[in-house]
C-alpha cells in the first residue's frame, strides 16, 4: 500500500499490489462468479478490477464495505493503535470508529449483499481491518495475532462458504501459489 497518500478514498495499491491482484485473477478464473462488489475505496476496486475487467464484470461499490475510519489525523504508532483496538473492540480515537462499529457495518451490509444475490458467486473486494472483523463475527477466536499475521499476506484472500444466511466454511487461500 502507498503510505503518502493519507485519504483513505484515494489511497493507490503499491507496485508490488499491482502486480499481486493478478494472482486474485488467476484465483477466480475458475470459480463462477457471477458478482463482483467492492469497497469505494480504490485500492479495494483496483484489487478486483483486472478480474472484473477480464470477464466483462461490472464492479459495484458499497459504501458500508469501507474499512475502518481511524480518526481526522494520521496515527505514527499504527500497530500499536490496532493492538488496542483488537483488546477493546469500543476504542476509538476522535471522529473515528470503533471495530464493533465497523464490524457491524460490514456485517450488515454482508447480510443484505446474501439476501439480495442469493445462490450467487460472489466476488467482494475488501480491506484488512473489515475482512478481520468479519471473520471475527463468525468465528470469534479470531483475533489481533491472526489480524497482525495478515499485514504482510497481502492480497488476502479468504472464501466464505454460505448456506442462505448462515456461514458454513471460512477457508484463508494461499494466494501465492498462483504466481
Amino acid at each position: 500500500m502507498i503510505f503518502e497518500n493519507h485519504d483513505d478514498f484515494s489511497r493507490e495499491l503499491s507496485p508490488k499490489g499491482w502486480e499481486d491482484r493478478k494472482l486474485v485473477t488467476r484465483y477466480l478464473e475458475d470459480k463462477d462468479i457471477d458478482i463482483v462488489l467492492s469497497s469505494p475505496y480504490k485500492r479495494a476496486v483496483d484489487t478486483v478490477k483486472d478480474f472484473a475487467d477480464a470477464h466483462d464484470l461490472a464492479i459495484q461499490t458499497i459504501e458500508d464495505l469501507r474499512e475502518r475510519c481511524v480518526g481526522s489525523g494520521w496515527i505514527d504508532n499504527f500497530g500499536e493503535f490496532c493492538k488496542k483496538q483488537w483488546e477493546d473492540f469500543d476504542y476509538k480515537l476522535p471522529d473515528g470508529e470503533n471495530l464493533r462499529e465497523v464490524q457491524d457495518r460490514n456485517i450488515a451490509a454482508l447480510m443484505a449483499i446474501l439476501k439480495i444475490y442469493q445462490n450467487k458467486n460472489i466476488v467482494i473486494g475488501s480491506h484488512g481491518t473489515a475482512l478481520s472483523v468479519i471473520i471475527n463475527y463468525f468465528d470469534p477466536a479470531f483475533g489481533y495475532r491472526d489480524f497482525d499475521q495478515i499485514k504482510n499476506q497481502m492480497p488476502w484472500v479468504v472464501r466464505f462458504s454460505f448456506q442462505k444466511m448462515q456461514c458454513v466454511e471460512i477457508e484463508k487461500v494461499d494466494i501465492f501459489e498462483y504466481r
